[in-house]
This record gives C-alpha cells, sequence and structure tokens, in this order.
C-alpha cells in the first residue's frame, strides 16, 4: 500500500513538472539560504576566536595602577609597585599558573650603523615565548641560560627587522640600545598588526637582567602569565595575591589592572551567539517563505484533484491513505530540494572562499577573514528547520484532503 502511495505521489509530481520543478527551486533557495548564514556565522565566530589566538587566550596581563580605596590608616591614591617577590608569589599562590614572567619596559634608541629609530624594549624571562605566542621566524629565542649570565642578546620584530636591514639577513648581526651593543639573535615571525601606527612587529625583547642595563630593574612594569583552567578562579587568585601583599582590598579594581583575554573573548563570543541566533532567525523565515510556496502549491494541487479523492474515498480508500498521499509529495518536493540547496550552499560556499574581514583594517590577518564554514552540525539544524516547514506545510493540504466529503468531492467538477 506504501508503495502504491509513494508511485502515486511521484507520478502527481511528474505530471505537474513544471510546478514540482518551481516550488523546489524555493524550497533549494531557502535551505541554501539558512545554511549559507549559519556558516557564514561560525566563520565569524573562528575569525574572532583567531584574532585572540594570536596571543594566546589563556592568558593575564597584570600591571600596577593607584589604590581607590582606603585601607585601616592607609589612604586611596597609594601607588602599587611589583617587584621580583610578586613573580615568587603568583607562581606559588594561583592555581593552574604555568609560567609567569616579569616585564621591564622602557622605550629606547635602536641605531645600527644605517638607521636610527625609537622602539619599545620588552625585559622578561625566556618564557615570554610560551606566554605571548612569540613565534621566531628566523633564529632562535634567548634561554634561561642567556638570562643567567646576563648575555647581551635579543629577538627582534620582523618589521624591526625590515627596517634595520631590509632583506638582509639580520641573525648574528649587532645593533645598539641606548649605544649599548647587542647582539640579534632571532627575529620573529609577523604577528598581525593594525595600521602603521601599531608597534606590534617593532617590538625587541631581550633577557630581564640585561634589561637591568637600560633600566632599574627594581620596580617591574607588569607581570605576564599563562595557566590553565578557569579564568575567572585564576583572576580571583590573581587579586587576592597581589591584594595581600600591598595591603589593598581585592574589590580596588585601581590598584592593579588585569587583563584577561579569555574574559574579553567571552564577551566576544556572546556577541557571536547572538549574530548567528539572527542568522538563523533570518534563515528560517526565508525557509518559511518558501514553505508559505509549498503550501499553496499543494492547495492548488488538491483542488485540482478533488474529484479524484472523491473516487478513491468511494474505492474505499481511508483517510490516513489520502493524507499521507499529499503529504508524501509535499514531503519529495521538499527533500529533493533540501538535496539541492545543500548541494548549492557548499558550491557557493567553496567559489566565495575567503571573505575579507580582519584584513582589510590589519595587515597579515588574513587567517582571521570569514570563511563559510558548513559543518555537520549546521547541515543537521538547517536539515531539522528544513523537515519541520515541510512537514507543516505539506500537512495543511493534506488534511484538507483527507477531510473531504467523498459525495461533494464527486460533484466537484
Amino acid at each position: 500500500m506504501l508503495r502504491d502511495l509513494w508511485k502515486q505521489a511521484w507520478e502527481a509530481m511528474i505530471y505537474n513538472r513544471r510546478r514540482t520543478t518551481i516550488t523546489m527551486v524555493g524550497m533549494a533557495w531557502g535551505i541554501a539560504t539558512v545554511v549559507l548564514l549559519l556558516a557564514y556565522g561560525s566563520g565569524f565566530g573562528r575569525a574572532i576566536e583567531t584574532i585572540f589566538a594570536e596571543w594566546g587566550t589563556q592568558l593575564i596581563g597584570v600591571f600596577p595602577g593607584k589604590t581607590s580605596e582606603q585601607v585601616g590608616g592607609s589612604k586611596a591614591g597609594v601607588v602599587v609597585r611589583f617587584t621580583q617577590d610578586d613573580i615568587d608569589r603568583l607562581e606559588r599562590t594561583v592555581p593552574g599558573v604555568r609560567d609567569v614572567s616579569p616585564l621591564l619596559q622602557k622605550d629606547v634608541t635602536v641605531s645600527n650603523e644605517l638607521h636610527t629609530y625609537t622602539w619599545t624594549a620588552n625585559g622578561t624571562r625566556s618564557n615570554i615565548q610560551n606566554i605571548l605566542r612569540l613565534d621566531i621566524g628566523s633564529g632562535r629565542f634567548y634561554t634561561p641560560l642567556d638570562d643567567e649570565q646576563r648575555n647581551h642578546v635579543l629577538v627582534i620584530g620582523s618589521e624591526a627587522k625590515q627596517k634595520l636591514f631590509g632583506g638582509m639577513y639580520a641573525v648574528g648581526e649587532r645593533i645598539r640600545l641606548n649605544g649599548i651593543s647587542f647582539e640579534i639573535i632571532g627575529v620573529m615571525s609577523p604577528k598581525m598588526q593594525e595600521g602603521e601606527n601599531s608597534d606590534v612587529n617593532r617590538q625587541i625583547y631581550l633577557p630581564i637582567s640585561a634589561m637591568g642595563d637600560l633600566k632599574d630593574p627594581k620596580y617591574l612594569d607588569g607581570i605576564w602569565l599563562n595557566y590553565n583552567g578557569d579564568h575567572a578562579a585564576v583572576q580571583k587568585a590573581v587579586r587576592e595575591s597581589m591584594a595581600a601583599a600591598h595591603n589593598f582590598p581585592p574589590t580596588d579594581r585601581q590598584a592593579v589592572f588585569v587583563a584577561d583575554l579569555e574574559q574579553q573573548l567571552s564577551q566576544f563570543k556572546i556577541i557571536t551567539i547572538a549574530l548567528q541566533g539572527l542568522l538563523l532567525f533570518i534563515g528560517a523565515l526565508t525557509l518559511g517563505i518558501a514553505g508559505i510556496g509549498l503550501m499553496n502549491i499543494m492547495l492548488v494541487a488538491v483542488q485540482q484533484r478533488t474529484k479524484e479523492i472523491g473516487i478513491e474515498k468511494a474505492l474505499g480508500a481511508r483517510r490516513r491513505h489520502i493524507l499521507f498521499q499529499f503529504l508524501a509529495e509535499s514531503l519529495v518536493i521538499t527533500g529533493a530540494g533540501g538535496v539541492a540547496g545543500i548541494a548549492l550552499a557548499y558550491a557557493v560556499s567553496i567559489g566565495v572562499g575567503r571573505i575579507t574581514f580582519y584584513s582589510a583594517l590589519a595587515s597579515n590577518a588574513k587567517d582571521a577573514d570569514i570563511q563559510l564554514l558548513i559543518s555537520p552540525s549546521i547541515v543537521l539544524l538547517a536539515t531539522g528547520i528544513l523537515v519541520v516547514v515541510g512537514l507543516v506545510s505539506g500537512m495543511i493540504p493534506a488534511l484538507k484532503a483527507a477531510n473531504m466529503n467523498p459525495i461533494e468531492a464527486l460533484r466537484y467538477e
């Protein structure tokens, strides 16, 4: 029986092939819109994550400020100063911490035989390479031994190398920082950089012991650390540890500034989820419009086949047989349109490729552009919406056909 009903539905579609084709095109367009919009939202989220991943997401920077709350007899406005003891304290008290590095920072005169610039020098431990994901393009990064021996070695950014040496090989060359000679042992790979005013790729890194020849190392300019675990718990532990050491309440946000990249990424994820929800609504609305077209076509089919329905009922066809006959026809149209639409979406995603996003604002940022990522979960979600639309659009005409009075149907001209 079911086989006969499917065959009858297929024959009806073939008989009205023009109407069927137009309806399938509408369903294909609707499902393709859903898939592509969801793929765009997924690609947008991936682009945001790529931007943050450039430096690492499980990353926290701690920088000194001034107290804004009174504690005991201490007035507000006390300058907080970090020392090497704070590094040891954070390593002991913060759960999940992996690497901790002090930061000594100073704008220095950088020169060789041909050029002179003013750039930022960063004195750190060697583990800053892991903390900030400083990839080396050529040469090497400095080691704990370089720090222990106060070696005058440094690693420069890709743009700094280009400005100082052009196309020449820079590793092994010497430059002067405030007149003090240092050997270049490594050149970093380019990082994403927004505009010419950004100095991301002009940064210079050197052992903190050697930085002591350029700046008094007694007080630190900041602390960088990475960790495993929950960012909120780590941030709380950092604040509590620093508060206990420097006599200010942990609630004083001005005493120390904590840059928590995971927290910032979470805020962007909320925006991404909201965007994906909006795109899903728009896509579902488009598919719903296609479903209305399918419903109208099926209602016309029911009207045109009223007498046929009456004959089938007179010959003993039950209500569920008529219902399934028309529902099967709408589901076949929906399924065929869905397959064509998903194939169209894949073709468009491949054809479009990379959509300019962050690379319009920053150099070395092609990896952070938007790609239409069609994942299995997107296809399943879109298919689920399609099934619901197909069932609703087909059920109403099918119910109308199934509920017809056979006598009135036989009289229909």
